[in-house]
């Protein structure tokens, strides 16, 4: 991840009326700090302090003091965190406007998200590439026959397939099922699984990928 300078601001004053000066804004209306937003992302994925200081390599003692915004991050800590968090160092600054937190595009000619899985099985991936190991979401392509065969990912990793077009078969475990278009199976992904094309012609699908643990 690239270094980069961050300005971390804090939320302006409210403008004056008629020469006095305006009561403080909302505690509702404020936007959160550096520390909340750490915080906030660290609870939403069910992370613990002593987790977050293993993956960022910041001890637990700076990492509380930065949520309570008694100290402020340099940038390289920052940038330890956002990487602790596997989220972009950005997604944790307070908005200064009323742009959108997250707002990225992915273009469908964009090559960089197009991999070929395995023989006869092409997939595109349609969310964003940092997002890898939390959630991933895929559009598949098969060939007549063809097979995407996966070992069994981390544990509690779940996926969720819905046919666009074609017959796939889908196997977990010891379980099986066909599916049309339009259908769609959720199943456990911490055990062997393989999608296979069980049509004349190429088949394709969504495919989501969500890692619990």
């Amino acid at each position: 991840m690239a270094n980069e300078k961050f300005d971390i601001l804090n939320p302006g004053k409210s403008p004056t009326r008629r020469g006095k000066a305006a009561a403080p804004a909302a505690a509702a209306e404020a936007e959160p700090s550096l520390g909340v937003m750490i915080r906030q992302e660290r609870t939403r994925q069910g992370m613990t302090l002593d987790d977050l200081a293993r993956l960022s390599g910041v001890s637990k003692g700076m990492l509380s003091q930065i949520e309570q915004s008694k100290t402020n991050p340099t940038v390289t800590v920052l940038l330890r965190i956002a990487s602790g968090l596997r989220v972009e160092p950005t997604r944790l600054l307070p908005s200064q406007s009323a742009a959108p937190r997250v707002w990225r595009t992915i273009r469908a000619n964009d090559e960089r998200h197009l991999f070929p899985a395995a023989r006869g099985c092409t997939i595109r991936t349609l969310s964003p590439l940092d997002l890898e190991k939390q959630i991933e979401l895929y559009e598949l392509e098969l060939e007549p026959k063809a097979a995407l065969i996966s070992e069994p990912h981390f544990q509690g990793t779940e996926e969720i397939l819905t046919v666009g077009h074609g017959r796939l078969e889908v196997r977990s475990g010891e379980n099986r099922v066909e599916l049309k278009k339009g259908d769609s199976v959720h199943y456990a992904a911490d055990v062997p699984h393989r999608i296979t094309n069980l049509g004349p012609g190429r088949a394709s699908g969504v495919l989501l990928v969500w890692y619990r643990a």
